[in-house]
């Protein structure tokens, strides 16, 4: 059975979306199945359309990304968590996805899992390193293990080497560059990579059926 990875992504104008294809790419290119889920937009309509930019991808995307549940969560092995910056903190949408994960985190289910997070923000010092900080302090209490890329290649560097995931300064709009969605692929593929090892690991510690009756007296 292949690996499974939910990538869970916000994004207002596109470029969180970009980054979340691109390590939705890299997953997919060790052989894993891929979910690509977007969060639910909570901005009222006319916030919305106060940006061309943003009506552009809303409307580009609500009915061709399906939009994430918290049983995305529960059926990964892995997952990514992708958004923009907001004060140095992820956006609102994807703080109440990750609140609704209560009853899940209660049961033990999402830990152990392989987790990583990305994000974009207008300013290089706009609060890219504590958004992607704050999201992993949420991996934390779940007990998932975090992927960070690091300095694990080369081309991450070309993309700002930022070490506790992908990010990128958009500036006055700009597309996400190649160097950036290559380091989010890296990403992708170093999560893909590790939430398989820990899945394997997990069914080799599997106790057969037969031992676990015998242990439990059943």
């Amino acid at each position: 059975m292949s690996t499974r990875i939910a990538v869970i992504y916000y994004s207002s104008t596109g470029h969180v979306h970009a980054l979340a294809e691109a390590v939705a790419q890299g997953a997919e290119a060790t052989g894993a199945e891929v979910r690509l889920r977007r969060v639910a937009e909570l901005a009222p309509a006319e916030a919305i359309a106060s940006q061309d930019a943003w009506q552009a991808h809303h409307d580009a995307t609500r009915e061709t990304v399906t939009e994430a549940s918290i049983d995305d969560l529960d059926w990964a092995d892995g997952y990514a968590l992708g958004t923009p910056t907001r004060f140095g903190n992820p956006t609102s949408q994807l703080k109440q996805f990750i609140d609704q994960a209560g009853p899940l985190w209660a049961q033990g289910k999402l830990a152990d899992k392989a987790a990583t997070s990305f994000t974009s923000a207008q300013n290089s010092q706009g609060g890219l390193e504590s958004t992607i900080l704050a999201v992993n302090n949420v991996f934390y209490h779940w007990g998932a293990i975090i992927v960070a890329p690091g300095y694990t290649d080369e081309r991450l560097f070309a993309a700002g080497g930022n070490p506790y995931g992908t990010s990128f300064a958009s500036g006055q709009g700009n597309p996400v560059s190649e160097e950036a969605l290559t380091a989010a692929r890296i990403q992708g593929e170093r999560l893909g990579t590790f939430a398989a090892r820990i899945a394997t690991r997990e069914d080799e510690d599997a106790v057969p059926a037969d031992q676990a009756a015998a242990y439990t007296g059943a």
